[in-house]
């Protein structure tokens, strides 16, 4: 339980959880918590790692239409201007809780394309506009649930009962929960246009490999853009233990990829299946 602590903190930060216990299956989401928290935690992840605070009021104004409640905590320069003196447009001053690296963000956010796009969400492709998002489904099928956003809107929906029970087979979070948050946003989306997610400067994009992972060249039959923070890109040409060629032999010319020179002992190990690295 080394982790736990950090991930005790990153839950309490994103206010999933407000005090995690340090034990190893909270990690893996066998807490509870609401379904307004968890979609709060993904806004944030929308957000660009900046908090998030929900609300029921957004704002409230007298008779007269002057506002004495706002939820909005930013903010705004040069919004009190009386008349127009060609001065420069009102700009907003964003000061809440940088909760996590822009680019962490922007990774996950990118990994949640992918469960849109090939992973447990694919039915959500229909909305046919960025969208990222994860489905959940606890133990015996008792619980369903789908998280999704746009670069502008994030929905969250839950299904199952106030006591809990089994919801049926197949009754997971992809096949219950994802086609509502799909149809929402079919309509919600209706008249926006398909805008990408933000990506913040210092991220690269570089196509991979699906099925390995490496960089993607000439040869890649399936390839992906995954995000990637400077210095942690792939080289232009390298190998995952247990891919290397079935002689140990590399083209004349070459250029010799990271793992090359493992031993055939080891080869063998990976190949074989018989375990001993993790």
């Amino acid at each position: 339980d080394i982790g736990m602590p950090l991930i005790s903190e990153y839950a309490k930060r994103f206010g999933v959880y407000d005090d995690l216990p340090p034990y190893l299956s909270f990690a893996l989401g066998a807490g509870e918590t609401t379904l307004l928290r968890m979609t709060t935690a993904y806004a944030m992840f929308d957000n660009g790692g900046r908090r998030v605070k929900p609300t029921l009021v957004d704002r409230i104004q007298d008779r007269y239409g002057h506002t004495v409640y706002k939820h909005d905590e930013r903010e705004c320069v040069g919004c009190a201007g009386k008349k127009w003196e060609n001065q420069a447009e009102p700009s907003l001053v964003d000061r809440r809780q940088q909760v996590l690296d822009p680019m962490t963000a922007y990774q996950i956010t990118s990994m949640m394309e992918g469960v849109v796009q090939r992973g447990t969400a694919t039915v959500v492709r229909e909305v046919g506009k960025p969208v990222a998002g994860k489905t959940g489904t606890t133990n015996d099928e008792k619980d369903a649930w789908f998280i999704g956003y746009t670069p502008d809107i994030v929905v969250g929906v839950y299904l199952g009962y106030d006591k809990p029970r089994h919801l049926g087979r197949g009754a997971t979070g992809g096949h219950l929960a994802a086609p509502i948050v799909k149809e929402f946003l079919k309509v919600a989306l209706a008249d926006k246009p398909a805008a990408p997610f933000r990506v913040p400067p210092g991220i690269k994009l570089i196509r991979v490999d699906l099925k390995s992972g490496t960089r993607a060249g000439p040869g890649t039959e399936r390839a992906i853009l995954e995000a990637f923070k400077p210095g942690t890109a792939p080289p232009d040409g390298y190998s995952v233990v247990g891919d290397a060629p079935p002689d140990g032999q590399y083209p004349p010319g070459a250029a010799r990829p990271f793992g090359f020179g493992v031993s055939p002992d080891a080869e063998r190990a990976v190949r074989s299946g018989t375990g001993g690295l993790y």
